[in-house]
């Protein structure tokens, strides 16, 4: 390839470094001139460009590109047409992403013209993520090194996404007097949680004595009960592990089975037990696992729903990158495929679970108030039913009965959120959890309390989402002032359920690095009744 600056009059047959703008016409970078073009940038005045002129063995920049996204072994990935030299690869399915590293530094190391960039090793992905790009840097590159590259390409698996296999997980929890049962509880919906991007379920629970007796009758009880999917057990106990031959790692011996790893470069989830009876894999949970950030916990089930079998080796090299307790992690934008607009699907997430304290002890539920004759909460269900959104979730928890039987027949999803009183991060977290909800490219995020909104302005905030190719926030506002409802978009799921306390996602809005689309709604985006004389102010009749 020859690149410069070449007169118009000579220059047929070369392909344009940069774009050329005509008074009615334009020319794209990598277009390539004939004669035609020729004649019409000189009538323009154009008597030079910058351009390559492709030599025999060379091969154009999409053309390059192509031929080596179609080396790589198509298994749950899909591929982007070639464009400006580029192809990327997007995850098919649920699962997690492996690259071998020394493989993608050697395609690298071909030639600089030629580069793949991919996400780090054993990263979670969801389908529709983006997990790597080929990029050809110039506008052509030799044949001979693109055939390098695909020879190592078919030679090695240089990256592949490993689908998450649905598991039947058993939990078994330890007890002690100083371990509060609400803490065994919020550990049982947790795990609940992290199970569902895999399609696994918590088939049972068992909760025994501290003791590595009990604890091995447990893990037998587990392993032996049938199952249609492949079995897990997850240890949690009431006291952290402190060595070898503590309560965990003895019991799974006592059991008959195999301590593979007691303790992991990760922090958090240093304190990791790994072992295995028979075929079935045995977790001792760290604390840390009782939270819903991101620990080493996650790195070793991720694995084991993907099929692996990690091994002390694996789990002892997980210290480079492993030092995760002060990091402020943040989501960042991937370039997903585009989708046709109606195919982005978007869940209403209904938040109805808060105890609407400002309503006085005792006094009325305002989500049972009546506007026009219906209650808040079955008339708002109905304005996102309305909004023609994929599914619609509501979270209950106080005064749960009463909210159900105000929805009556309508087609909601009901999610109960037993930690309501903690505040509004546990009925994200339950709402977001939702497999409806995970399903979604973006979830809206309404408040059950908000008589203003209708469906039109909910299909504004969609249209808006879809608009963006579901790539960024969209935020409901009035005169300029940030308000309610807000879609959030996948790519921040995961940092919505890592949320604790009573606090909303602003903070993940304002610090996601994704575009905000702000949406003039008027004054509905403002109106939230947490009041006796709010609901009557809005026109609302007190009820229940």
């Amino acid at each position: 390839m020859i690149f410069g600056e070449f007169q118009t009059a000579e220059a047929e047959g070369t392909v344009l470094a940069h774009s050329v703008r005509l008074a009615d016409a334009s020319f794209g970078k990598g277009h390539r001139l004939d004669r035609i073009d020729l004649e019409r940038l000189v009538a323009a005045g154009i008597d030079r460009v910058i351009a390559a002129r492709i030599e025999a063995g060379d091969l154009l920049e999409d053309e390059a590109a192509e031929q080596l996204a179609q080396a790589v072994a198509p298994d749950h990935l899909t591929f982007s047409a070639a464009a400006t030299g580029r192809v990327n690869v997007h995850s098919a399915v649920d699962g997690l992403f492996a690259a071998n590293r020394e493989a993608v530094n050697r395609l690298n190391g071909v030639d600089p013209a030629i580069t793949l960039a991919c996400l780090d090793d054993h990263v979670s992905v969801r389908a529709g993520d983006m997990v790597a790009t080929f990029k050809i840097i110039p506008l052509a590159v030799a044949a001979t090194k693109v055939a390098e590259g695909i020879e190592i390409l078919r030679r090695m698996v240089v990256f592949e996404v490993k689908p998450f296999q649905p598991h039947a997980v058993s939990l078994v929890a330890t007890q002690l007097p100083s371990l509060k049962a609400g803490v065994m509880d919020k550990t049982t919906r947790i795990l609940s949680q992290r199970l569902q991007s895999s399609g696994s379920v918590l088939q049972r629970e068992e909760r025994v004595a501290h003791q590595a007796s009990a604890v091995a009758d447990a893990i037998c009880r587990a392993v032996e009960v049938p199952d249609q999917l492949p079995k897990l057990v997850i240890v949690f106990g009431a006291s952290a592990v402190i060595d070898a031959d503590d309560v965990i790692p003895a019991a799974i011996r006592l059991a008959g089975g195999e301590v593979i790893q007691v303790g992991m470069p990760v922090d958090p989830g240093n304190l990791l037990v790994l072992g295995k009876l028979g075929e079935v894999h045995i977790m001792g949970a760290p604390g840390c696992a009782r939270s819903p950030k991101e620990n080493g916990f996650d790195w070793v089930l991720n694995r084991i729903l993907a099929g692996e079998r990690p091994s002390s080796r694996d789990i002892s090299g997980m210290g480079v990158g492993g030092l995760l307790m002060e990091i402020q992690s943040r989501p960042r934008p991937r370039d997903i495929a585009a989708k046709p607009a109606a195919q982005i699907s978007v869940a209403i997430v209904l938040l109805a679970a808060g105890k609407a304290s400002r309503m006085g002890d005792g006094g009325s539920h305002k989500l049972l108030a009546e506007f026009d004759g219906v209650p808040l909460i079955r008339k708002s269900a109905l304005t996102a039913i309305e909004s023609g959104a994929s599914a619609t979730v509501a979270v209950t928890g106080h005064r749960r009965d009463d909210i159900e039987r105000a929805l009556g027949d309508l087609a909601v999803e009901r999610v109960y959120n037993p930690d309501y009183a903690s505040g509004m991060a546990s009925s994200l977290v339950a709402g977001v959890g939702t497999q409806v909800a995970q399903g979604a490219d973006g979830v809206l995020v309404m408040l059950a309390d908000m008589p203003g909104v209708t469906g039109d302005d909910l299909k504004t905030l969609i249209a808006a989402f879809r608009k963006a190719n579901g790539q960024a926030i969209v935020r409901a506002v009035s005169g300029g002032k940030r308000g309610n409802p807000v879609i959030l978009p996948r790519s921040v799921f995961s940092a919505v359920m890592r949320l604790e306390g009573d606090v909303g996602a602003r903070h993940i809005i304002e610090t996601s690095g994704l575009a905000v689309i702000d949406v003039d709604i008027g004054e509905a985006a403002h109106l939230d009744v947490d009041t006796p004389e709010a609901v009557v102010a809005a026109g609302g009749v007190l009820k229940g």
